[in-house]
C-alpha cells in the first residue's frame, strides 16, 4: 500500500506516515510502499503505549508536558473562580492592611509612657524614660526580626 493510502486509512497526513516510518512505527515494504498489517499493528501498539503513558522518552515528555499544562490551566481557572467569589485576597492588599495595623500598634506602644504619666503622677521623669526606652528596644528588636546580638 502507498504512503498516501496508508495515511488515508489511518486518518493522518502522508507526511506523518513518513515521520512514523523514520521512527520505525510503520513498516516499509519497498520504495514508497508499506506493509499494511504490520504498519497498523505497530501504529496501534504505539498509540496504546502513549495512552498508557509508556511511550518513548520524547513522546512521554510531550505527554507529561501536556498533562502539566492542562493541570496549570485548571489551577489557573480555579484561582480565577475563587477570586471572583471573593475567596482570595491579594498579597498587596494583605500587606497594606498589616502595615496599617502595625503602624497603629507602634503608635499605641509609643504612647504608653505618656498615658502612664497621666495616671501615675508619682513616677519621675527617669522612670518614664526607662519605660520608654524598654518599649522602643522591644519595637526595635521586633523590627530587626529577633533579639540584638
Amino acid at each position: 500500500m502507498t504512503g498516501d493510502e496508508l495515511a488515508g486509512l489511518l486518518g493522518i497526513a502522508p507526511r506523518t506516515i513518513r515521520e512514523l516510518a523514520g521512527r520505525g512505527l510503520v513498516v516499509k515494504a519497498g520504495r514508497g510502499r508499506y506493509d499494511v498489517a504490520l504498519s497498523i499493528a505497530a501504529y496501534c501498539a504505539n498509540l496504546r503505549e502513549q495512552a498508557a503513558g509508556r511511550a518513548g522518552d520524547a513522546q512521554a515528555g510531550l505527554t507529561s508536558e501536556r498533562a502539566r499544562q492542562a493541570k496549570e490551566q485548571a489551577d489557573n481557572l480555579a484561582l480565577r473562580n475563587a477570586e471572583i467569589r471573593r475567596e482570595l485576597v491579594s498579597a498587596k492588599d494583605v500587606a497594606a492592611e498589616w502595615s496599617g495595623i502595625l503602624r497603629r500598634l507602634r503608635a499605641r506602644i509609643l504612647a504608653v509612657p505618656a498615658r502612664v504619666n497621666q495616671r501615675l503622677l508619682f513616677l519621675k521623669q527617669h522612670d518614664l524614660a526607662e519605660i520608654d526606652a524598654e518599649l522602643r528596644d522591644a519595637l526595635t528588636e521586633l523590627g530587626n526580626d529577633g533579639p540584638p546580638a
